[in-house]
């Protein structure tokens, strides 16, 4: 029976990159697997079929010989062939998957601990100035008694003699030889005969380390400061993983943050934004003074420039504003002098000097007078 061109096979094109034929190859592997598909003849067939073509399209002498003479060009390289056959070309693919294959595989012993989270709330004030607070943080630290090799002291730990110290072992599934976790070490390659007592041969212990943070001016949600080999101690000796200091502001009473720049809203009487007037508003770092121009509305949004936070310390920018915003508001609990004041005001006043009023009607009315046409 004739073969199947292999770009055909795969499902690529003739110009497609190793990258893409890989791809392919991993999808129709694992789709036609012998363990996923057993007493499947059909399956074990295709897949086959599948690993002879990566076999020589992926290897680039191969490919140039098979694209220029076809099958006749590499007929006993693929299959199973000289080459090393579908078995090596999987084991290439799949090896990050099963850990290697062959030859050798990962040694196991002494491993690097995990990185650690620590969540840290602050005000926007600590935020804004910087701030070096002292944390806890519970962790696996490397235990004093035998120094994180998990051995009593005087001992050591020796080789696995099932895995000979390589902390793998093949197996064998179907065709292939897959290489696992040794089950007597459990992957570590070492045997601890005479266990730490303190800790009970795990070679760390539980503890909560203090640590002071340096938090820079200008940190916001979200922004992290990595102390380094502050995380859990390595397995059997290894190095420390790294604890992350995760920010949290909190919300703050008067000002929302933007990035560099800070928002607040200003309530302004009515007489002060009729007439004009100048009050104190507050900043981060002291009070400043606003002037508000008279016939100020509601929603008007006033810039003061620098008074926002400083972020040349974390992100190399500069230092945000203070927008300020407008809130006009209206009097309560008026006694009845002040209503008839304001009756008094109010027939004083004419349609020019309520422009948003006026303009607002003047849109509704051309907007019903389009519908009713």
């Amino acid at each position: 029976m004739a073969k199947r061109d292999y770009y055909e096979v795969l499902g690529v094109e003739r110009n497609a990159s190793e990258q893409v034929i890989k791809k392919a190859y991993r999808r129709l592997a694992m789709k036609h697997h012998p363990d996923r598909n057993p007493d499947n003849a059909s399956s074990e067939e295709k897949f086959k079929e599948a690993s002879e073509a990566a076999e020589v399209l992926m290897d680039a002498e191969k490919r140039q010989a098979y694209d220029q003479f076809g099958h006749a060009a590499v007929d006993g390289s693929g299959g199973g062939g000289g080459g090393g056959g579908f078995g090596s070309i999987f084991e290439d693919v799949f090896g990050d998957i099963f850990g290697g294959a062959g030859g050798g595989g990962r040694r196991g012993g002494a491993s690097r601990g995990a990185d650690l989270r620590y969540v840290l709330n602050l005000d926007l004030e600590q935020a804004f100035k910087g701030w070096n607070p002292t944390i806890k943080v519970p962790t696996l630290v490397g235990c004093v008694e035998c120094h994180g090799s998990g051995a009593e002291k005087g001992t050591s730990a020796t080789d696995c003699i099932q895995c000979g110290g390589m902390g793998q072992v093949s197996a064998r599934q179907g065709i292939f030889s897959i290489q696992q976790a040794c089950p007597r070490c459990r992957g570590q390659g070492k045997i601890i005969r005479d266990p730490c007592t303190k800790c009970n041969g795990q070679g760390r212990t539980q503890e909560t380390k203090t640590l002071s943070v340096k938090v820079p001016p200008g940190v916001d949600t979200g922004d992290r400061i990595r102390l380094s080999e502050q995380g859990e101690a390595g397995a059997m000796g290894g190095p420390a993983g790294d604890l992350y200091v995760q920010m949290e502001v909190r919300d703050h009473d008067i000002f929302t943050r933007h990035g560099e720049h800070l928002y607040c809203d200003v309530p302004v009487s009515f007489v002060d934004a009729a007439l004009g007037g100048e009050l104190q508003v507050p900043t981060l770092d002291g009070r400043v003074n606003l002037k508000i121009p008279s016939e100020t509305q509601t929603g008007k949004q006033f810039r003061l420039r620098g008074k926002g936070v400083n972020v040349t310390q974390v992100r190399g920018g500069g230092i945000g504003d203070l927008f300020c915003r407008v809130m006009v508001e209206t009097p309560v609990n008026l006694s009845g002098k002040q209503k008839e004041l304001l009756r008094e005001f109010a027939e004083h006043t004419s349609e020019k000097q309520r422009p948003q009023q006026s303009g607002w009607f003047s849109r509704v009315k051309r907007f019903v007078d389009a519908l009713t046409d």
